[in-house]
């Protein structure tokens, strides 16, 4: 390749579109599981509306969602030792929530 746009072995280039980028903002996310996935919906509550939007929906392997897992444990992790620990304030309990449909013959 010319132009010093030689890819390096077990580089990845990732492309982050403009729409992508300004991101999406949630302060709820609902996680659900089968044996082979794992469903991340991503929620905006807005106070004083009684309804709640999915503004994003990820799905992952099992595999990838542990390596998510570790990741944000990490980052976490080195937030607080930049920042301070995070504060959790109480929150009221959700309504129980189930996302496995009933089996019905």
């Amino acid at each position: 390749m010319s132009d010093n746009k030689k890819v390096q072995p077990n580089q990845l280039n990732i492309e982050l579109p403009d729409d992508i980028a300004e991101g999406i903002y949630s302060n709820l996310a609902i996680i659900a599981h089968s044996h082979s996935e794992f469903v991340v919906d991503f929620i905006r509550m807005v106070p004083n509306v009684p309804k709640a939007k999915v503004k994003a929906r990820i799905i992952l392997t099992p595999q990838h969602a542990k390596r998510l897992l570790k990741a944000l444990a990490d980052n976490v992790k080195k937030y607080e030792a930049q920042f301070g620990e995070i504060d959790e304030p109480e929150q009221p309990p959700f309504p129980s929530m189930n996302f496995t449909p009933n089996a019905q013959a």
